[in-house]
């Protein structure tokens, strides 16, 4: 009797255990290719309904630099300068709230907080991130409008501020979520180390934990970045949806994405107006591109160091 047989591996079920292996690893191999043709596919949709007017006659400078957004008129004006920079207002101004909250609650999360609180903390936050965007928007209309009027004797509440608190609020999930993870996978010993060389417990996540967890620190921002530029009901209810180059944090402005929601729905497909809103996706599928184009360049700046 064979060796294959006395361990119970015979042919057919070797043959049967690498069809069942070769079977998975395709599985995986589809998996993980599909996630490729499906970001292609949604640029190459998107491109596709921009290109008529991309390539047949928009002028790409007054897009860009022109504040005069006028699709509907007798002499249509196709300027996204003023609806790029409400969109950059908005999200700079969220990532300021956000990112000291976010990974602040994330190192206390980790770090200071213990038993039925961390687990309550845990919970609180979780919840925040099912809250869907539309009830944030009612939020910032019923809420945070009358609330900034009162505080800062402005005439309008709907504006940059009250966008940006709300976008900080549904950002600060992710980056507790992933900052989190990244703080618990700093290996134990590091922490046992400088504690035994006598570093407190703020010393050790400040000189120690942070630098050691700052890629995945990095990570969590930026996915907390792209959260808040994608978002669209939220920031069409809260922030005035008026086109305008903003002064000042009270000012109304109009995003790129609640343009796009806005107006999408009213135009004739295949017109001009509805292509310069493909454009508008495309200009904003450009901008995310370059957001984790940046964080992998400073990731891997960061691990050559």
């Amino acid at each position: 009797m064979s060796d294959e047989v006395v361990h119970g591996r015979t042919p057919q079920r070797e043959r049967l255990h690498r069809a069942k292996e070769l079977v998975i690893e395709s599985i995986i191999r589809i998996c993980g290719v599909s996630a490729v043709i499906f970001v292609f596919g949604i640029f190459f949709f998107v491109f596709r309904e921009a290109a008529p007017l991309l390539f047949g006659g928009l002028d790409i400078g007054e897009l860009l630099t022109s504040e005069e957004w006028y699709p509907d008129s007798d002499n249509p004006k196709y300027g996204a300068f003023a609806l790029l920079a409400g969109t950059l207002a908005v999200t700079l101004l969220a990532m300021l709230i956000a990112v000291p909250l976010g990974l602040g609650a994330a190192i206390f999360v980790s770090e200071f907080c213990r038993g039925r609180t961390r687990e309550i903390l845990k919970i609180v936050i979780e919840l925040l991130a099912a809250i869907p965007s539309v009830v944030w928007g009612f939020i910032g209309l019923v809420i945070m409008n009358p609330l900034i009027i009162e505080l800062f004797d402005t005439p309008v509440g709907l504006n940059i501020l009250n966008g940006a608190i709300l976008l900080a609020l549904m950002s600060v999930p992710i980056m507790v979520s992933i900052g989190e993870d990244a703080l618990k996978a700093v290996p134990d010993s590091y922490r046992e180390a400088a504690e035994a060389m006598g570093a407190t417990r703020w010393q050790v996540t400040w000189r120690v934990l942070l630098p050691a967890a700052r890629n995945g620190l990095l990570a969590a921002v930026l996915l907390g970045v792209g959260r808040a530029i994608g978002e669209t009901m939220a920031v069409l209810m809260a922030t005035g949806h008026s086109v305008h180059v903003p002064d000042s944090p009270l000012d109304s402005v109009r995003t790129i994405t609640a343009t796009i929601a806005a107006e999408l729905g009213e135009t004739a497909q295949g017109s001009d107006h509805y292509r310069v809103l493909f454009v508008l996706g495309s200009l904003l599928f450009l901008i995310t591109f370059l957001v984790n184009l940046t964080a992998d360049l400073v990731i891997r700046g960061v691990k050559k160091r």
